[in-house]
């Protein structure tokens, strides 16, 4: 899905989305500002690397990271129902998971990423195993992103 059809059907439909961004660091929101008239469905993002933020800012809370670690669907469904809290969206999309190179995060392998989403009607994950280097992977992420977004959409 392009961003710009993206904007068009969120406007269309009088939606506002936000995002809570981790591996990706801000790669989908910056794909949905390139659009003109983005700034009429587009609330914000939150970039939240670090479990501080995660925490602090998003509201997931530290047992959740301690239980299910912040690549878990969990996390992503605690980061997209805090992003939506924060920012009054019809549509909150948040993405966690490891993008490389390295060794795999409490036991998951690069190309781990959950995708968690947040609107009036309902929360949950997906998880995708995505193969390549952490350029590929964080591609395949906001990719991925931009599809569960306008999933969720046509929903509402």
């Amino acid at each position: 899905m392009k961003p710009s059809e993206i904007v068009s059907y969120l406007k269309s439909r009088g939606l506002k989305l936000s995002l809570a961004e981790s591996l990706t660091g801000g790669m989908i929101a910056s794909g949905i500002v390139d659009v003109p008239g983005a700034s009429d469905i587009f609330e914000g993002s939150v970039v939240s690397y670090s479990d501080a933020v995660k925490m602090n800012v998003l509201g997931v809370s530290g047992e959740t990271l301690d239980e299910h670690t912040a690549v878990s669907f969990e996390c992503a469904v605690g980061m997209a129902r805090g992003a939506r809290k924060i920012m009054s969206s019809d549509i909150a999309v948040s993405v966690t998971g490891v993008a490389g190179p390295g060794p795999a995060y409490d036991g998951q392998p690069q190309g781990t990423v959950f995708i968690g989403f947040s609107d009036k009607n309902g929360e949950g994950a997906v998880l995708k195993l995505f193969e390549g280097d952490r350029d590929e992977v964080r591609r395949q992420t906001r990719d991925a992103a931009y599809d569960l977004i306008m999933e969720r959409a046509l929903k509402l």
